[in-house]
């Protein structure tokens, strides 16, 4: 399956698996596809540690790094991450702080120790915070990638990632969104389909994905949004897509750091139970249906803010619902991103044999539609 795009990235299949789990990224770029870690949610120091981590633990095969720059979001003229961590803390109601806290004690999840840390973290949702992360990244010979995930990458970003000898990448969940970026410089373009986990549009993968491809050509693009086995990759593949970018897969390999509850929750779900929901972030992101997505639908209780703000206001409970996941009653108000395909998602399995599974689906699904092409012709002929 060696193609250019492979080629250039040094990976042997065209797989990509987007993970915030280090120990994924590892496995899978040693299985022959590329790992992609997703540093939302990491300070810089935090992510020096887990690129120092992969790099000594790799061996030489190369990895990416996803990080967030959103063309929108508030207070996006503030550069300095501490003065617009103060201005943005001073717009969020207090209403919404409480009722998060309200959710999370009714479900009877416990307060983290450090009672006086974070309530509201910035994390890596806009530049001010993304600037340093981008630094750690560029620090590393092995990170031969940089995706966005919301939005065309700044035309300065885009020139330094270029100037290192790296790709950029760049999500999108609708046609004029490739198109800005390919006209800005991005190398590879991710069009993700409504099926998809986490940040997405409304546009389902099998209309979004030829039309992308159509659209940006020769652009490269990675088919995203319900890949959850080898058959779809063909499809994929088939369409003129250059590789599928896959997330929701590596929530429950052996090598995530999920623990069993949070697993268990994604095993318990079907395709019907996810839902694009503004509660956790600010912007429509897939995941799980649960108490806490319910209660922020209801009109009688506060609506989610926007990016970052509601992300300042749910810090807290990512923290709490993670790290007491096996607590009766967190799931119900955890946040669980997962995308559609989660319905195909029914027991732990190696990073390295999923990449085989996908492989093996793959090449039968090829082989299929050969022989019925083959007695088609055969039946024209005669």
């Amino acid at each position: 399956m060696r193609s250019e795009l492979c080629e250039r990235l040094g990976i042997e299949v065209p797989i990509f698996a987007f993970t915030h789990c280090r120990d994924v990224v590892v496995a899978v770029s040693e299985a022959g596809g590329l790992g992609v870690l997703g540093a939302v949610g990491f300070t810089a120091e935090q992510l020096g540690r887990e690129l120092d981590w992969i790099d000594a633990h790799i061996g030489g095969k190369p990895y990416a790094v996803d990080i967030v720059i959103p063309q929108r979001y508030e207070g996006m003229d503030e550069t300095d991450p501490d003065k617009l961590r103060k201005r943005l803390e001073s717009m969020i109601p207090a209403e919404h702080r409480k009722f998060a806290e309200e959710l999370l004690s009714s479900h009877g999840v416990p307060p983290m120790p450090d009672e006086g840390g974070p309530k509201g973290g910035l994390q890596g949702w806009t530049m001010a915070t993304a600037r340093p992360l981008l630094d750690e990244a560029l620090k590393r010979d092995g990170c031969r990638m940089i995706a966005n995930a919301l939005g065309t990458p700044p035309q300065d970003v885009i020139e330094e990632i270029h100037a290192g000898g790296r790709l950029v990448a760049a999500l999108c969940g609708r046609v004029k969104q490739a198109v800005r970026h390919k006209e800005a410089g991005v190398d590879l373009i991710i069009a993700q389909g409504a099926e998809g986990g986490g940040h997405t549009g409304e546009v389902g993968s099998l209309v979004l994905w030829p039309q992308v491809i159509d659209a940006v050509a020769p652009t490269p693009v990675l088919a995203a949004g319900g890949i959850g086995n080898g058959r779809q990759v063909a499809a994929a593949l088939a369409m003129g897509a250059a590789g599928a970018w896959t997330g929701s897969l590596w929530l429950t390999v052996e090598e995530a750091a999920a623990q069993p509850a949070e697993k268990q929750a994604y095993f318990d779900a079907s395709s019907e139970d996810t839902l694009r929901s503004r509660s956790w972030t600010g912007k429509p992101c897939r995941m799980l249906r649960n108490d806490w997505t319910e209660a922020w639908e209801r009109e009688d209780t506060p609506d989610p803010l926007g990016m970052p703000l509601q992300g300042m206001v749910t810090f807290d409970a990512v923290r709490r619902t993670h790290s007491y996941a096996g607590v009766e009653r967190t799931q119900d108000v955890a946040f669980n991103p997962v995308g559609q395909t989660v319905g195909m998602m029914k027991g732990v399995q190696s990073s390295r044999d999923l990449i085989r599974d996908l492989l093996t689906e793959l090449v039968d699904a090829a082989e299929r539609l050969s022989d019925v092409l083959s007695e088609e012709e055969a039946d024209t002929r005669a």
